[in-house]
């Protein structure tokens, strides 16, 4: 189990400019200004994971026609990382306990740059899916200590919900700035040279953490328990696996197996924490109810925003007919928006009720997903954007609250804990909004899509997987194919876009609900 000692002192008026010191656990004092300069060094993970996130989004139009994947496949390629990361996160962080975490996320970094390496020159969608799994691994070696170490440096809960605020926009940041610099490289370069950007970010990372960040472990870890290693992961797979496939090809003997895999291994892993005097995750700090409810919002906020960056980033690009640094730029302003929401929310909650300000945060990612449904997949660029910059207003503002809800439910030595459940939330939503909506979305394009006759068995079945594939198979076909396969391929996507959209807009009111009720009672 992971565990922050809150080693807090009193705040001293004459310290450094007037600021509090505060010690490390390495035994040295922090001033005010230093903990803020940790912060910053710390911010360039969390920039690393959500520019490689979209970085990949935005490429999938050019690796659907280098590598020829199938629709499964493509989703794959998304799924696998923040499948692996959300298995390995909870085992990773209890072992950065032991070796500090510092450490652990140096050696992730190392580990991750040199796959990111490998991921640019995958030579097939098979092998990109191996890279991508690969870089899940190290990057469970990143995530963990981001937010238990920043927990331990800012203890002064109003200190704390400012670097929280800035730490969740610290992903909305690395989303702004992957399509852009993505977008840049993809129209100059081969789709390789976008895995390529988390090589300078972890340099500076390697150089910077060692001079500005304390390392902090546990004195007295628990036994690193293999056997809930396992279980974790055999809970993950198999249910992403049934739900995947649910969505594509309906209910079927491997789809319902999965899933009752799945269950009865999160059952086993449950009783098994219970049962241990040393858990690797302590299950019971969900009794609380803002603590659980706070775990559900953060899932389903990621879960909303990557669902929506799944289709739209398609939409732009292989639809209205953006190059990949245009699409970039119109989805700029809701990232920009996702930013300021989550910095100004800061104020707001001082003011009013959590549950309050999360449920109308909710409903602003509601009624983003609603804009789009309501164009009945016909969506124009300006639509795009307007939606975009709505869902993100409330993303940006839920996912600050919510955070900030799960490191202040717990005491200060649950506070490792507490943040590896708070960044597995987060990639086991990036995996659903892939797997279902990502997955319902494929399936209904799939159903759609009217392949004319005459077109080879090869390419009609990877016109029928993607639109991707689609709009690379008109490129070799007569003027008249070509428009018939184009007008029907993008009719099909615009009905599946509306579909999740309206399943986005459900579960977000689903969302707003749960705020409502299970942070009742939680107090700014």
């Amino acid at each position: 189990m992971t565990l922050v000692q809150d080693n807090r002192t009193p705040r001293d008026p004459n310290g450094p400019q007037g600021a509090s010191t505060l010690p490390a656990t390495s035994g040295s004092p922090l001033t005010r200004n230093r903990r803020w300069v940790a912060l910053a060094v710390l911010m360039l993970p969390v920039l690393l994971v959500s520019i490689d996130n979209t970085v990949l989004t935005f490429a999938l139009p050019q690796i659907s026609e280098a590598l020829r994947p199938t629709g499964t496949q493509l989703l794959w390629m998304i799924d696998i990382y923040p499948l692996v990361l959300a298995g390995l996160l909870v085992s990773m962080g209890s072992f950065a306990d032991r070796i500090g975490r510092r450490r652990l996320l140096l050696v992730g970094a190392v580990g991750f740059a040199a796959v990111s390496v490998v991921a640019a020159y995958a030579p097939s969608a098979e092998a990109l899916v191996a890279s991508r799994a690969g870089l899940g691994f190290f990057g469970a070696m990143i995530m963990p200590p981001t937010l238990s170490l920043l927990r331990n440096i800012f203890t002064d809960r109003e200190e704390r919900r400012l670097a929280i605020a800035i730490w969740a926009a610290g992903f909305a940041a690395g989303n702004a700035i992957g399509p852009i610099a993505g977008g840049f490289l993809l129209e100059h370069s081969w789709w390789g040279s976008v895995f390529l950007l988390a090589v300078p970010v972890l340099l500076l990372l390697l150089v910077l953490a060692p001079i500005f960040v304390p390392e902090s472990k546990d004195t007295n870890p628990g036994r690193v328990d293999v056997v809930s290693i396992v279980l974790s992961m055999a809970t993950m797979a198999p249910i992403v696996l049934g739900i995947k496939t649910l969505a594509k090809s309906g209910p079927s003997a491997l789809a319902v197996g999965a899933l009752v895999l799945g269950i009865v291994a999160g059952w086993v892993f449950v009783r098994r924490q219970l049962g241990r005097p040393d858990p690797m995750i302590d299950v019971r700090l969900f009794r609380r109810g803002e603590f659980s409810g706070a775990v559900v919002i953060n899932l389903l906020s990621v879960f909303s925003l990557v669902g929506f960056l799944f289709f739209v980033s398609q939409d732009v690009q292989l639809v209205i007919g953006l190059s990949p640094m245009k699409a970039g730029y119109a989805l700029l302003p809701g990232l920009a928006a996702m930013i300021v929401a989550g910095l100004l929310v800061v104020r707001v909650v001082r003011k009013v009720r959590p549950s309050y300000v999360v449920a109308v945060a909710l409903l602003f990612a509601a009624a983003g997903y609603a804009i789009v449904a309501l164009s009945a997949g016909a969506s124009t660029l300006m639509v795009l954007v307007v939606a975009f910059v709505v869902l993100a207003i409330g993303i940006g503002a839920a996912e600050t609250v919510s955070n900030d809800l799960i490191v202040s439910a717990v005491p200060a030595d649950k506070a490792g804990a507490a943040s590896a459940i708070s960044e597995t939330a987060y990639e086991v939503g990036a995996v659903l909004g892939t797997a279902i909506l990502g997955s319902i979305l494929t399936a209904s394009y799939h159903r759609n899509v009217v392949v004319p006759d005459g077109v080879p068995v090869a390419d009609a079945t990877a016109a029928a997987e993607t639109l991707g594939g689609a709009t690379q198979v008109a490129e070799t076909l007569p003027a008249g194919q070509a428009q018939a396969l184009l007008a029907s391929a993008h009719e099909a996507f615009g009905s599946g876009v509306g579909t999740t959209s309206w399943i986005g807009f459900g579960l977000m009111l689903v969302a707003a609900t749960i705020a409502l009720v299970a942070l009742r009672s939680a107090r700014a």
